[in-house]
């Protein structure tokens, strides 16, 4: 009799064990628990941790309430001003009601990738290049809320949209370069143009000042011969200025006595002769000297 007591015992601490061991759960920190009771939603969603349910009778689901990324493949359309073009995406979203994601929808993550899908091609079809290139923050917006308005009765929220790439065609990407190169020549024509207006005032300027004072083009001509010599690699042909070879004449014809009066008053000028001698010499040493600067 005992022995019947001890075996009933062992077998009803045994079937408790084997209970336990088929009714014990374990939801992780990242899930939630949705528990089915012969095929209906039954009670809150289990929170994580250890739980319960009933062997045979309960089924539970767990549901990842994580952050998910999906990458959306790349969709090819026609731009609103006729361009072809190749679009994908990705998409950041997460399950905020997992009772609803589990028994509203079949399979949320592939509804959500579909209507991803759907929802590029459309967008790309409403806009144009220049706003796919350039104005991508709209962009995602839009796409943002065209995903999230079906997927809010899916229990899905979607966090945050974003177009990773725009692929041109070969044909379309040699456009623009040719577009760009062309904008790029007319600004640097602009540039040259004012640049020559600006200069061409200056020179204008400068062509008063020497007008007004002669003196200033003939030391800004030996500034340009003392720069040019500077060098000493090329051949310089300096022209003389007008005024230096007038200067120059005038000394000689002031320095050369007229014929009559020489042999009029020979001894009364010989100290003006010996005067316009030395005059003579000064002259042909200037003369010897601005030669030698213009070999130089």
């Amino acid at each position: 009799m005992l022995e019947e007591l001890v075996a009933a015992i062992l077998a009803a601490g045994a079937a408790g064990v084997v209970y336990l061991a088929a009714a014990a759960r374990v939801v992780k920190q990242y899930e939630r628990g949705v528990v089915f009771r012969l095929g209906r939603l039954h009670g809150d969603v289990r929170r994580p941790g250890f739980t319960m349910i009933v062997p045979a009778v309960d089924r539970m689901r767990k549901v990842n309430m994580q952050i998910v990324t999906m990458p959306v493949p790349a969709q090819e359309g026609i731009t609103r001003d006729n361009v072809t073009v190749r679009v994908d995406a990705v998409v950041y979203f997460k399950v905020v009601d997992p009772g609803a994601a589990v028994v509203n929808v079949e399979d949320y993550r592939f509804a959500v990738s579909q209507m991803a899908q759907t929802s590029l091609r459309s967008i790309i079809g409403k806009s144009e290049l220049d706003d796919l290139l350039s104005n991508r923050e709209k962009l995602n917006q839009g796409l943002e809320l065209m995903i999230d308005s079906p997927a809010v009765e899916w229990g899905v929220t979607i966090d945050r949209v974003e177009i990773k790439d725009v692929s041109l065609p070969d044909t379309m990407k040699r456009s623009m370069a040719r577009q760009a190169e062309a904008d790029r020549e007319r600004r640097a024509r602009l540039i040259n143009a004012d640049a020559e207006y600006q200069a061409s005032k200056k020179l204008a300027q400068a062509a008063h000042q020497m007008a007004d004072t002669p003196s200033a083009l003939q030391l800004r001509l030996l500034q340009t011969v003392m720069a040019v010599a500077a060098e000493k690699n090329s051949t310089l042909v300096l022209p003389i200025p007008v005024e230096l070879l007038r200067f120059l004449e005038r000394g000689r014809e002031e320095g050369r006595p007229a014929d009559a009066d020489a042999h009029a008053d020979t001894d009364a000028h010989a100290d003006t002769d010996a005067d316009a001698d030395a005059d003579a010499d000064k002259t042909e040493r200037a003369m010897e000297e601005l030669r030698r600067a213009v070999e130089q």
